[in-house]
């Protein structure tokens, strides 16, 4: 490579001072001898007992300095250099040439994995650049420290990288878990099925290979700091020993600029969670161009995450550069590398080694004069940390030896290394997802593939793959390796430990309704979740998680006996020490308590709700939240945890848009079940009543744990509401399957007249009583109403009704599950619920009757029950008043009954609504409630 001719002006840094703690820049030298002196004497310390001896000094300096009230600020940000010194690097104990060279075969293989799935007629796409930058990373992680599900400690977690994929199957095809075809069915799902790779980490895809989904920007970091806690969680419960196991998550540089990757960093600092690791592959690129081109990222992330209180570890440059750095006596080469922004960096390495002599090196004399003896090359050879199996060793090592606090490596690399000028350090580089055959002749050499130019020419989009054979010394060790740690990775297993499901006597209370009480269907809830958490032998399975709501919802009563998880137990006097309900935390409570933190509720929900994979322990994690704020603020996380196969309860509490009076319009949910619908892991119910929540929670439970479940992995969504209700008893011969399934006819109508069907779900079931009442005796109109406890899944059911008979033409088509129970109900159907419109409507094309839906459409707004649901057009009188228009357009009832029914009840005056009550504000549980 050569310098081009024309002058490039390269920022000099005086825009990136920020990046330094300035520790001095500050305060004046009064006396510049003295303090020369000083540093000699530090000088002095390093060069006669070392780097160790003199940490300790001045960390001892410090803390006096401290104690003496000697302002000394906070050192945020270190030098731009390696945070280990080169005489405390644990030294590297493999064989470095084999990894060397296999690690060469994987980057190989993994290049021309993407590059075959860009032939003619696939042209799939595929990241070359970010497995090729990040190789030594991960090969040190495999070699060294990540051990398998075999491993006597039980294996770790990693959370690779989504566009790192093609290095991970490239690893699996040299150990022999792929094949040459299975890589060509890359990103070939459903074509290659059954040699198909997905195109990143996809549990759900590839059940027994991937066991994390890290491609959506953020979730990965967040996923893992949540995982490191559930290990924990699992350990001080005494489910299992997991105290040998760490968790590894490999990130992006560009990635952390994600809320959620780092907005969860303190729980992993607080909780002390030494058995988390990430690693920040610094490329210094983003998808589009550089990171921070006018500042530096890597500091800038050491800064946050020492903040957050976790330890760092910088790997900057390799060893090329320890010699230059033990030359560099007056600090002049530190001064560049501290000053240069990362847009030079990026710059640097799409150059030459004779454009980094110029434009780096010879910002002083000092500098220039260090390399005046290295060629071109040599200066192009200095290696970048993240390349160098030395220092990523050295880091990993002090990572997970490190004691008290999480670690974050912050590891130097250039994207696309190695795969030659094109694609090296180029903003395009993420985009680029093909080799020129220059480019392949070129890489091959670099990396010395035993491949001919012969070969590359045959077929441009042919090129082959490289195995040197199972009894290659170097593919003998790379195996000995992985077996010493304890197998292949990743790896995904679902067998798990048995569990017994509870006794059907556990879901009685369910049945019993409230008594002459009046309860929410959250309180109906709470009282059964109790008693399943009570049963003996299930209720160490329950993972309940609340975030920070749990008094809002009743769970309060949860505090004493399953207490709060927090792993360093409660160190401080309860202000509400003397009250029955009072707030407890311990190391083995059962309750996860995030906070005010939806977005780590569900990384705990994945976690636990994954557990029975990631460790043979089965735990159902039962998440309780305001519904406003489940799908639409989280939806993306619950899609991952669908990938991952999460199993457990999702409970949206204070439901509907009209039942949580006075919150307004940022609490009022009348769309959730329209969110959850799209994500097809999630079954969504709407229950009316304590009874029908008992069915549905014992079918869920027997669908992910039971002996005879086809589809295990699953999270059931249900809705519950803070309305207080009389709750009935369970009405013999209730219709079970009609429960399940979406639909059962709940009152049939009581006298004979016109017909009409009234379908309603949730909070809007005793609405529809009450106006079945008043058709009947103030117009002698007969209506039966229907409880509807699923529109979404009435909805799977139609529409696989009507796959399945597109088909198969000529055969007998089903009948969807709605129009079966409502064979034979005449008259025009109304379908109500708290819900938007569109909620019913799901189901409008399966229903053969006359349809018309009444919700509540539009923002919501503070005002009482009552005045919302006459605002809105879902109340009582409403749905008479649609059933008469209804019935009146047939001919049925009156011409002006509608009108004379609007003016009765004074539909237009949202003052006259009087549906609901306005009981519920707090949700206290009754405490003889509770224990009954």
């Amino acid at each position: 490579m050569h310098a081009r001719k024309e002058r490039l002006d390269v920022a000099a840094g005086e825009d990136t001072s920020h990046i330094l703690s300035g520790l001095t820049n500050q305060l004046p030298d009064r006396d510049p001898e003295e303090t020369a002196e000083w540093v000699e004497s530090l000088d002095a310390l390093i060069r006669e007992q070392g780097t160790e001896r003199a940490q300790y000094i001045m960390r001892s300096l410090l803390q006096r300095a401290g104690a003496q009230s000697v302002g000394v600020p906070m050192v945020t940000t270190t030098d731009y250099v390696n945070t280990i010194p080169v005489d405390q690097e644990a030294q590297f104990p493999g064989n470095e040439e084999y990894e060397r060279r296999y690690r060469a075969y994987m980057r190989w293989n993994a290049a021309i994995m993407v590059h075959r799935s860009q032939r003619p007629n696939i042209g799939v796409g595929g990241h070359i650049s970010t497995y090729a930058g990040a190789a030594t990373l991960y090969e040190v992680g495999f070699n060294h420290f990540f051990r398998g599900k075999d491993h006597p400690g039980g294996g770790d977690q990693v959370f690779f990288q989504g566009h790192a994929s093609p290095g991970m199957y490239a690893r699996a095809f040299m150990e022999g878990r792929l094949t040459e075809e299975d890589l060509d069915g890359f990103r070939q799902e459903k074509s290659k099925e059954g040699h198909a790779l997905s195109s990143y980490p996809h549990p759900r895809l590839m059940p027994q290979f991937w066991e994390f989904p890290t491609v959506s920007m953020g979730i990965g970091p967040m996923n893992a700091i949540y995982q490191a806690q559930s290990n924990r969680y699992l350990h001080n419960r005494g489910l299992k020993d997991t105290s040998d196991q760490q968790v590894w998550a490999y990130l992006g540089d560009g990635e952390m600029d994600e809320p959620e990757s780092r907005g969860l960093l303190q729980l992993a600092a607080n909780e002390n969670l030494d058995n988390l690791n990430f690693v920040i592959n610094c490329n210094l690129q983003r998808l589009d161009g550089p990171v921070r081109g006018n500042g530096k990222i890597m500091q800038e992330l050491e800064a946050f995450f020492r903040g957050a209180g976790w330890n760092v570890i910088k790997v900057v440059w390799g060893r090329e550069w320890d010699d230059l750095l033990t030359k560099d006596t007056d600090g002049s080469l530190v001064k560049i590398m501290n000053e240069t922004p990362d847009g030079d960096y990026q710059t640097y390495k799409a150059e030459s080694g004779g454009f980094v002599r110029d434009h780096f090196f010879g910002k002083t004399p000092q500098t220039k004069d260090m390399v005046a003896d290295l060629s071109d090359d040599d200066i192009w050879n200095l290696k970048r940390g993240g390349h160098d199996y030395r220092k990523v060793y050295a880091a990993y090592k002090a990572a997970t030896e490190f004691k008290g606090k999480p670690t974050v490596i912050l590891a130097k690399t250039v994207k696309g290394y190695g795969l030659g000028p094109h694609f090296e350090g180029r903003n395009a580089t993420h985009q680029m997802k093909k080799l020129t055959l220059d480019d392949l002749k070129k890489f091959r050499d670099h990396l010395r593939i035993p491949v001919t130019d012969e070969e590359l020419e045959k077929d441009l989009y042919q090129p082959p793959y490289y195995h040197p054979g199972t009894d290659a010394p170097e593919i003998k060790y790379m195996m000995d390796r992985r077996a010493e740690l304890g197998g292949a990775v990743p790896e995904r297993r679902s067998k798990h430990q048995d569990i017994a499901l509870p006794d059907a006597k556990t879901y009685e209370v369910a049945k019993r309704g409230s008594g002459k009480q009046q309860a929410a269907t959250t309180m109906a809830f709470v009282r059964l979740l109790k008693d399943l958490m009570r049963d003996k032998n299930f209720g160490k399975h329950i993972a309940p998680i609340i975030p920070d709501e749990a008094r809002t919802f009743g769970m309060d009563a949860f505090f004493p006996t399953a207490k709060i998880y927090n792993p360093k137990g409660q160190n401080y006097l309860s202000v509400d020490r003397d009250l029955v309900l009072a707030y407890k935390e311990s190391a083995q409570g059962q309750l996860i308590h995030p906070g005010i933190n939806e977005a780590g509720a569900v990384a705990a929900f994945t976690a636990a709700g994954t557990a029975y994979a990631t460790h043979g322990v089965p735990l159902i994690p039962v998440y309780v939240f305001y519904s406003m704020f489940g799908f639409q603020r989280t939806g993306d996380a619950f899609w991952a945890a669908g990938d991952q196969m999460a199993r457990g309860f999702i409970i949206g509490a204070t439901a509907g848009r009209t039942t949580l009076t006075g919150e307004g319009l940022q609490h009022a949910d009348g769309h959730s079940p329209l969110l959850a619908s799209t994500n097809p892991a999630v079954v969504t119910y709407d229950p009316a009543y304590g009874y029908e929540m008992g069915h549905i929670m014992r079918d869920g439970i027997e669908r992910m744990y039971g002996p005879n479940s086809a589809d295990r992995n699953l999270m059931y969504y249900i809705t519950v509401y803070n309305e207080p209700i009389t709750q009935p008893a369970e009405p013999e011969e209730l219709d079970v399957e009609g429960v399940l399934k979406g639909i059962y006819l709940l009152a049939p109508a009581k006298i004979d007249g016109p017909r009409t069907q009234i379908l309603a779900s949730g909070v809007s079931v005793p609405w529809a009583i009450e106006a079945q009442r008043i058709l009947a005796e103030d117009w002698g109109v007969s209506a039966d109403v229907w409880s509807v406890t699923s529109w979404n899944e009435l909805r799977r059911d139609g529409m696989a009704a009507e796959e399945e008979a597109f088909l198969n033409p000529g055969q007998p088509a089903r009948v969807p599950f709605v129009a079966q129970q409502l064979a034979g109900a005449t008259g025009p159907v109304v379908a109500v619920s708290d819900y938007m419109k569109a909620v019913p409507d799901q189901i409008r094309q399966f229903v053969p009757n006359e349809f018309a839906t009444l919700g509540a459409d539009g923002f919501g707004f503070s005002d009482t029950r009552a005045a919302a649901r006459r605002f809105f057009k879902n109340d009582i009188h409403s749905i008479v008043v649609r059933s008469l228009e209804m019935l009146s357009r047939r001919g049925e009832v009156d011409a002006q009954a509608p009108a004379q029914a609007i003016e009765k009840y004074r539909l237009h005056n949202v003052n006259a609504g009087s549906t609901g009550n306005a009981g519920g504000e707090s949700l206290s549980t009754p405490i003889e409630f509770l224990s009954r």
